[in-house]
């Protein structure tokens, strides 16, 4: 699949007033999941979006990536079921990356996601942050990208890619997406 990357870069912490979820709605920071659990957020998020490269990763890789010091992750739940995830970057505590972001598909469009990613800019923005980092492409929701810039971030720069995802995967590859 042939896709256009852009990376987008925020500089400043977020200085409008903080957007807040609807009753019932809350963000849990500091999860520890399984690599099965993991797989699973993974998957409910991405499989629309054609996430494949940590779903083809070994099951080792993700354990490492899942240990390490840096990874941050957390859920959006609605009362106790959840809605979606993300994953932090901070390795470089002054350079965090917005690895992975998004809602399962019963989530999208009940006016939620502007407040997710608000919660989700805070926590990225505590500490020494002195910029976040986020990619999005062209196999993204249609609205990824203009909510990223919603929020402050700003393209830098833009990139072709030729994805060649395995087919063991069971994704379906948008047809504007094929090559």
């Amino acid at each position: 699949m042939q896709v256009t990357i852009t990376f987008m870069r925020m500089t400043v912490a977020p200085a409008y007033p903080r957007f807040l979820l609807p009753t019932g709605w809350m963000l849990e920071h500091g999860v520890h999941p399984s690599v099965a659990d993991y797989r699973y957020l993974q998957d409910r998020v991405g499989r629309s979006c054609c996430w494949w490269m940590r779903q083809a990763a070994s099951d080792e890789l993700l354990s490492r990536i899942l240990a390490q010091r840096g990874t941050a992750i957390g859920l959006l739940r609605e009362y106790s079921v959840v809605r979606g995830f993300y994953e932090l970057d901070r390795r470089d505590p002054e350079d965090v990356n917005l690895s992975y972001f998004g809602l399962f598909p019963q989530a999208i469009g009940r006016g939620v996601g502007r407040a997710f990613l608000d919660g989700v800019l805070r926590e990225a923005w505590r500490g020494p942050t002195r910029q976040v980092r986020v990619n999005t492409c062209t196999a993204d929701h249609p609205r990824a990208r203009q909510l990223y810039l919603q929020a402050g971030f700003r393209p830098v720069r833009q990139v072709d890619e030729l994805w060649n995802v395995p087919d063991r995967l069971g994704l379906d590859i948008p047809a504007h997406l094929r090559v």
